[in-house]
């Protein structure tokens, strides 16, 4: 028998949930997407999480992906989410908001695991790297198909910039006003840094703008092991349902 659970996926941007059959990774039914409030407060976020439950007149445990550094519920950094979340049990926050059970892990990481387990890095062993560009970069490793938390390869110093992420992310395209070829040469630049320093066996791109992949994907070096992510821009949402699973 299927077992259906709830992934929710905070972003900078949107916040997306649906409800995933982990025997396939499939999404059952609507994936609801609404804006992230702004400023993405504490109290605010948690109140669109709630409503998407409710939309989804979903009841049982929830996994929900969230874009930070995430240890034991906590949020530990707040790069591309409001500052108010430092330090905010974010676990019992949702669980308040809910009613339900919620389990959290970065992003990112969500997004990897949705991979491992049924996309382009399940079965493949030594390092994968998952990236999901967005308004930031959001990196996901794994270890033969062992996730490693809270790695934040947005964060790699190149070309200057302090935080890779602020030049490369797919925000730094729409606020500079580059074309797909000029920001996928420029994400080549990024993807060929991250091979030099890490030598993984393949690097999945996710995130929004994997879904324009053919647009931009023929400036990226042949001899980099990239590919885009199985379940591109839902990856977040199925990698969340799985933590509950």
């Amino acid at each position: 028998m299927s077992q259906i659970r709830l992934g929710i996926d905070i972003g900078g941007s949107a916040i997306k949930g649906a409800v995933v059959d982990l025997e396939d990774g499939s999404i059952v039914g609507d994936r609801l997407r609404i804006k992230t409030p702004q400023p993405g407060t504490p109290e605010r976020i948690g109140d669109v999480v709630a409503s998407l439950v409710r939309e989804l007149a979903y009841t049982g445990p929830i996994g929900i992906g969230f874009p930070a550094v995430v240890i034991n519920d906590l949020i530990w950094t707040a790069i591309n989410i409001d500052g108010s979340w430092v330090g905010i049990d974010a676990g019992e926050l949702f669980r308040s908001k809910t009613g339900s059970e919620v389990a959290l892990v970065n992003d990112a990481d969500a997004a990897a695991l949705c991979e491992a387990r049924y996309g382009v890095a399940k079965g493949v062993s030594g390092l994968v790297i998952v990236l999901t560009f967005g308004s930031g970069i959001g990196s996901g490793l794994l270890v033969d198909g062992g996730l490693v938390r809270n790695v934040e390869l947005g964060s790699l110093e190149l070309e200057g910039h302090a935080r890779a992420e602020y030049h490369f992310s797919a925000r730094s395209r729409k606020r500079e006003g580059l074309s797909w070829d000029e920001w996928g040469a420029r994400t080549n630049r990024y993807l060929a840094h991250v091979n030099t320093v890490f030598a993984p066996q393949l690097i999945a791109v996710g995130g929004g703008v994997s879904r324009e992949w053919d647009r931009w994907c023929g400036n990226i070096d042949s001899s980099l092991p990239v590919v885009r992510t199985e379940f591109v821009n839902n990856a977040g949402i199925i990698g969340a349902a799985t933590l509950v699973g």
